[in-house]
C-alpha cells in the first residue's frame, strides 16, 4: 500500500492534473527565470509583445515586392498558420504536462519528442540565435527611431547612429536586470498599450500623407523577373519574422497550473491586436506610399528633412516605438537569460542572495553589451529581419508546431489533420530555404553599402 504522497501523485496523474512536487529540483534556469505564476491575462500580455512588434512597420515594405493581392494573402496566411501551429504546440505541451511532464523550454520539447540531438545541436542553437539576434535587431531599431526624434530637433546635428545605439542599450542595461519572465507582465501590458498607439499613429500618418499628396501612387512592381521573384522570397521572410514567436514553451512555462486552455486564451487576445494592428499598418502604408514605401514606414513620414506631418505627431510616433522595443527586447532576452541563469546561478541558494545576484548582473549586462555592440557595427535592420524569418523563425513557427503534434498524437493518415500538417510542413521548408537564399543575396547585394558602424 502506497504513501498518502505517493497516492496523491497517482490521482493527480490519473485525472489529468500536473504534478510539480519536483518544483525543488529545477534547474535555476527553469526555477528563477521561468517561474510558472501567471494567468492567462498574463499569457495574452507576453504573446502580444513577442509578436505585435515594430518589425510590422516593415509590412508596407513586404507589399512592394507582393503587391496588393500577394501581401494581404500573405498576411492572411501568416496569421492562420501561426495562429493555428502556436495552438498545436500549446496542445502538445499541455499534454505532456497531463502526464506529469510539464516542459519549460522549446529545447526540452524537441528532446522528449525528436531525440536529445535535435534539442541540443537544432533546436537550442537556432532558438537562441533567434531570439538574440531580435534583441540586436531591436536595439539598432530603438537606436534609429531615436536618431529620428535627434535630427528633427537638429537636423544637422553631429550625433552617429551608434552614439543612439549605445544610449538604447544603456536603457536595456537596466531592464535585462528584471528577474523573470513573470515579473515581465505589468511592462508587457504596457507594451501592448504602446504597440496599440504606435500603430494608430503610423496608420493615421498615413492616410493624413496619402490623402493630402497630389503625386500619383505607383503600385508596380519590379518588372527584372529575378529580382522580383527573389524580392518576393523576402517579403515573405520578413512576413514570417512579424509573425515570428520562437518561444512560445517559455511562455507557457509564466502559466500557473492547471494550464489547460489558457494558452488559447492568450493567444485569442494577441490575435485580436494583430488583426487590428498588423493589417491597419500594412494596407494603410502601401496604400500611402505605394512602392517607394521604406524598410520602416516611419521613414517615409519624413523627406528631405521636412516632416510630413506635425512635428510633435513624429516625435510621440518614435518615443512610443522605442518604449515598445525596449519591452520586445527584453521579453526575447528571457532565453538567453534562462540559459545564463541556469549556468552560473546555484538553485540551492536564494533567487536574491549575493551569489546569485552578483553573477546574475554581470552576465546579464555583458549580454547587453555584447548586442549593443552588434547592433552598432551592423546598422541594416531590413537585412537582419529578413535573415532571422528565413533562418529562424520559419522552422520554429511554421515548421516544428506540426512535427511535434503528428509525432505527439499520431493521427490517422487518413485524417484531415495529419495531411494539413505535413502540408504545411512540407510548403515552409521549401519557403524556408528559398528565403534564405534570397536574404543572403540582398545582403550581398547591399554589401558594397555596408560599414561597419555606419551612420544610415
Amino acid at each position: 500500500m502506497g504513501t498518502a504522497a505517493e497516492n496523491g501523485d497517482m490521482d493527480a496523474k490519473a485525472h489529468g492534473r500536473e504534478d510539480f512536487s519536483d518544483q525543488n529540483n529545477l534547474d535555476a534556469g527553469a526555477r528563477f527565470v521561468l517561474k510558472s505564476k501567471g494567468t492567462w491575462v498574463h499569457c495574452g500580455y507576453h504573446l502580444t509583445t513577442s509578436i505585435v512588434a515594430p518589425p510590422l512597420l516593415s509590412l508596407p515594405y513586404a507589399f512592394t515586392f507582393l503587391g496588393w493581392g500577394g501581401g494581404i494573402s500573405c498576411l492572411i496566411i501568416g496569421a492562420l498558420v501561426t495562429f493555428y501551429s502556436y495552438n498545436l504546440l500549446s496542445l502538445v505541451l499541455e499534454h505532456h504536462a497531463q502526464l506529469g511532464l510539464r516542459q519549460l523550454r522549446f529545447r526540452d520539447m524537441a528532446n522528449n519528442i525528436l531525440g536529445p540531438r535535435w534539442g541540443r545541436y537544432f533546436v537550442g542553437p537556432v532558438q537562441f540565435l533567434v531570439c538574440y539576434g531580435a534583441v540586436v535587431a531591436s536595439t539598432l531599431l530603438g537606436g534609429q527611431c531615436m536618431k529620428a526624434i535627434y535630427l528633427l530637433s537638429n537636423p544637422n546635428g553631429a550625433m552617429k547612429l551608434y552614439e543612439f545605439v549605445i544610449i538604447f542599450g544603456g536603457l536595456m542595461l537596466i531592464l535585462a536586470q528584471v528577474p523573470s519572465f513573470h515579473s515581465l507582465r505589468h511592462i508587457n501590458l504596457i507594451s501592448l498599450i504602446l504597440c496599440l498607439a504606435y500603430s494608430a499613429c503610423a496608420t493615421g500618418g498615413s492616410i493624413h500623407i496619402g490623402s493630402s499628396s497630389n503625386e500619383p501612387k505607383d503600385y508596380s512592381l519590379n518588372r527584372d523577373s529575378q529580382d522580383r521573384v527573389f524580392g518576393v522570397f523576402n517579403a515573405i521572410a520578413i512576413v514570417a519574422t512579424t509573425y515570428g514567436n520562437g518561444i512560445i514553451p517559455e511562455i507557457q512555462a509564466t502559466i500557473a497550473a492547471p494550464v489547460k486552455g489558457k494558452m488559447f486564451k492568450g493567444l485569442c487576445v494577441c490575435y485580436t491586436v494583430v488583426a487590428v494592428t498588423f493589417f491597419a499598418v500594412g494596407i494603410s502604408g502601401y496604400w500611402a506610399f505605394g512602392n517607394q514605401a521604406e524598410g520602416l514606414i516611419l521613414s517615409n513620414f519624413v523627406s528631405n528633412g521636412k516632416p510630413l506631418v506635425p512635428k510633435w505627431f513624429v516625435l510621440m510616433t518614435n518615443i512610443f516605438t522605442i518604449l515598445q522595443l525596449s519591452a520586445v527586447a527584453v521579453v526575447y532576452l528571457q532565453p538567453t537569460n534562462e540559459v545564463l541563469e541556469r549556468t552560473f546561478a546555484d538553485p540551492e541558494s536564494e533567487e536574491f542572495s549575493a551569489r546569485n545576484v552578483v553573477p546574475r548582473i554581470i552576465s546579464r549586462s555583458l549580454s547587453v553589451v555584447i548586442s549593443t555592440t552588434i547592433a552598432a557595427m551592423l546598422p541594416f535592420f531590413g537585412d537582419i529581419n529578413s535573415l532571422i524569418g528565413a533562418f529562424g523563425f520559419m522552422p520554429l513557427d511554421f515548421i516544428l508546431p506540426v512535427v511535434f503534434y503528428n509525432l505527439t498524437f499520431k493521427p490517422s493518415k487518413r485524417s484531415l489533420v495529419f495531411w494539413l500538417n505535413i502540408t504545411i510542413a512540407t510548403v515552409f521548408s521549401a519557403l524556408g530555404v528559398i528565403a534564405a537564399v534570397a536574404a543572403v543575396r540582398q545582403i550581398s547585394l547591399d554589401g558594397n553599402t555596408y560599414r561597419l558602424f555606419a551612420n544610415v
